[in-house]
């Protein structure tokens, strides 16, 4: 069988990426065999994002020693026109690179646009590096821009970090920072240290630029290798498997049909959820449903009849209280929160800024929707009444209420403070903040999942935007600040996003409360 790595595909699309060696394998087979299949709109989408991260780094590197670095200081930046990520012809890549090795060559002290190419057991790669920093003994220090949060703000460690506006200038200083670490950003600065160990300049050093473009956190490269190693040599599978990707994967549409064919096990259970069935010679749906694998087995068939949700217990219920709120948050990537949706039963009331996050616009904002909540949570108090707040899958919620407080508590606008965390986590923690996830995991089993997007339609609710998902509220937060003609239209369609998710969560505890009728009981 042809496992894509043969044919008429052009070299270019023949050489590993490092987000190739990341998720599924059979992506790339299919990328081999349908090279004209466009990427999806999420994909275009996350690739400008990429792109302007870049140019803003780009635009924040040094072109000259600063005052106090002297007048006499040699310094030498090359700015190399990268050539596409997909589109290149060998003969541009094989210009790339000649351009990286003559700015090596030339000592540079900083390397913009940077690409290298290389055989690694076998495996023949490429990757394009964002930055190459020259150190003090002449080694090079790849640093890669990424839209993923590369470290966050430890007390207890230390990770070495330069400013981005002093590289090729300072070295790095220990900073109170942990590393986060990333598959995909892993690979790619292990691919650049290769290249460098070829020319004998690697410093075995690398750097990475996250959503804080003014940072670059450092990092040794030596512990991605062995990693690195087995991903580039690891066989291409022979057929598809269903992951959680294939849902925004350009090639699902080729891929499922397959899938379908061969009835195969990874349409109910993706991934590796069925590595325990295959190895019982269990591989399709069919052999699961008829295989004595009990609860497992009773999904499957609820899965391949239709039924997106079964009952645990004989009755569902849904903790009630005299004044009830339904809250959702949004978030713009992991740079803050900037909308506090609550619906009280009556009325939706969103707490937004459409400012630049970080600063004080969002402080005011979480200061006003918590003054409002606990407001709330007062007078029903005085009333002599019980009061509850409700959203569905805590994390996000919790997460951003707990960052809000330590990155803004006390500070205070008008009549409105900003909680510390000792008083955010008492609430998070009492029986008045309610997470109806876990009412619903507790009492219902999905064959596809337990998501809102799931359960709420059961309880008879539907959002206005169907199709609308993280992805798409993260291009209408990038539209909704532009100032352009399209902004009023992004903030209200994520507004609206909003106030239906605050009203799903409502219409599930509801229904929840009522015993989920219409849901057939599991086991039966």
């Amino acid at each position: 069988m042809d496992d894509g790595r043969s044919g008429t595909a052009d070299r270019v699309a023949d050489r590993l990426q490092p987000a190739d060696l990341v998720g599924c394998g059979y992506r790339l087979v299919q990328r081999r065999r349908h090279p004209d299949v466009p990427r999806t709109e999420a994909a275009r989408r996350r690739l400008e994002r990429l792109a302007l991260a870049r140019r803003i780094v780009l635009d924040a590197l040094p072109t000259r020693p600063a005052l106090g670095d002297g007048r006499s200081r040699r310094f030498l930046r090359i700015d190399i026109p990268a050539p596409p990520v997909s589109a290149a012809t060998e003969e541009e890549l094989e210009q790339a690179e000649f351009d990286t090795l003559e700015a090596l060559a030339a000592e540079a002290n900083l390397i913009t646009g940077a690409t290298f190419t290389g055989t690694s057991e076998g495996a023949e790669w490429r990757v394009d590096v964002d930055v190459l920093a020259r150190r003090p003994d002449g080694t090079y220090l790849p640093v890669i821009v990424s839209n993923h949060r590369v470290a966050r703000p430890h007390e207890a460690s230390t990770m070495p970090m330069v400013a981005t506006s002093r590289l090729g200038l300072s070295e790095p200083m220990d900073a109170p920072f942990r590393q986060r670490h990333h598959v995909a950003d892993g690979y790619r600065l292990g691919l650049a240290a290769r290249a460098l160990a070829e020319v004998g300049l690697d410093s075995g050093w690398g750097g990475a630029i996250g959503q804080d473009r003014t940072r670059a956190f450092i990092t040794r490269t030596g512990g991605y290798q062995e990693a690195l190693t087995t991903a580039l040599t690891a066989p291409l599978p022979d057929a598809p498997r269903r992951v959680k990707e294939c849902a925004s994967c350009r090639f699902w549409s080729l891929c499922e049909p397959e899938l379908l064919a061969t009835d195969d096990i990874s349409l109910f259970l993706p991934g590796d959820r069925a590595a325990k069935h295959r190895a019982e010679g269990i591989t399709t749906v069919s052999g699961l449903i008829d295989a004595p694998a009990g609860q497992v087995s009773e999904l499957a068939r609820a899965w391949r009849d239709g039924i997106p949700l079964l009952r645990r217990v004989d009755r569902a219920t849904a903790p009630r209280a005299d004044v009830e709120i339904d809250v959702d948050m949004e978030a713009y990537l992991d740079q803050g929160a900037y909308l506090w949706g609550t619906f009280d039963g009556d009325e939706y009331r969103p707490f937004v800024t459409w400012r630049k996050l970080g600063g004080a616009a969002e402080a005011e904002n979480f200061a006003r929707f918590w003054a409002w909540l606990m407001g709330r949570r007062a007078a029903a108090h005085a009333a002599g009444q019980t009061f509850a707040a409700y959203c569905y899958s805590s994390h996000g919620e919790n997460h951003w209420m707990l960052q809000s407080a330590r990155r803004f508590a006390g500070r205070r606008f008008g009549e409105v403070t900003v909680p510390d965390e000792d008083e955010v986590t008492a609430f998070i923690g009492s029986d008045e903040w309610i997470d109806i996830f876990r009412s619903v995991r507790e009492q219902l089993a999905g064959p596809r999942g337990l998501g809102l997007k799931l359960v709420a339609p059961e309880a008879g609710f539907t959002w206005d935007d169907e199709d609308f998902d993280g992805e798409e509220s993260i291009h209408a937060r990038r539209v909704a600040l532009s100032g352009g003609p399209e902004a009023e239209g992004a903030r209200a369609r994520l507004l609206r996003y909003n106030s239906d998710d605050c009203r799903a969560t409502a219409a599930v505890r509801v229904w929840l409360d009522a015993g989920a009728p219409g849901t057939p009981l599991l086991g039966e």
